[in-house]
């Protein structure tokens, strides 16, 4: 399907959410992906999925529908819902609180310590070391070592973001990788290029 056709696609798409269900176009801009149609003839819906939950809404004529589930997995809840119709101020709110954390984290001790050790677990970095567990694992394996041995800069940094949960704080530690990651490919770009 052609790039202008799924641009018409999602402008309808914003119009029917937005007069269905009150969802923000904005937040719909930024997390709806186009999946692609489904059924035959009259019966085809165009189906997109959120970014992140694939959540998933189809599209008939000018009619939105939310699919409740995806598989065996519940979608749509009550908190995505609200996410989808906060307002550009709130939506402004988070993506400048998402920022000050992520700052905090790039800056932090415990990040600072480990940061080599964690880029080498990315492909894409020039450190990287084949055969060595996924970033996932080894940011997992990492706060579940410091954690046992009571380390400070883990309890700091847990503290700040008020989690204990050891999958959320690796999350949150690989988030600056990700930024590390992009800039270094852009650098080398602007070498090659």
């Amino acid at each position: 399907m052609s790039p202008a056709k799924i641009n018409e696609l999602f402008d309808t798409l914003r119009a029917a959410c937005a007069r269905q269900f009150g969802f923000n176009p904005r937040q719909l801009t930024a997390g709806m992906r186009y999946v692609g149609p489904e059924g035959h003839g009259r019966d085809v819906v165009h189906v997109f999925r959120d970014a992140g939950t694939h959540s998933q809404i189809t599209l008939k004529n000018t009619f939105a529908s939310l699919r409740a589930t995806a598989g065996e997995k519940p979608h749509w809840s009550e908190a995505e819902q609200a996410r989808y119709r906060q307002t550009d101020a709130e939506i402004e709110a988070a993506i400048e609180a998402r920022r000050v954390e992520l700052d905090f984290i790039r800056h932090s001790a415990l990040y600072q310590d480990h940061r080599e050790q964690l880029l080498s677990h990315y492909k894409a970095w020039p450190g990287y070391r084949a055969g060595e567990p996924n970033p996932r694992e080894a940011a997992r394996t990492l706060i579940v070592a410091l954690a046992d041995a009571r380390d400070p800069r883990l309890a700091a940094f847990a503290e700040q973001l008020h989690t204990q949960d050891p999958d959320e704080l690796a999350h949150l530690l690989l988030a600056p990788c990700h930024l590390e990651l992009e800039e270094s490919r852009l650098a080398a770009n602007l070498a090659a290029g």
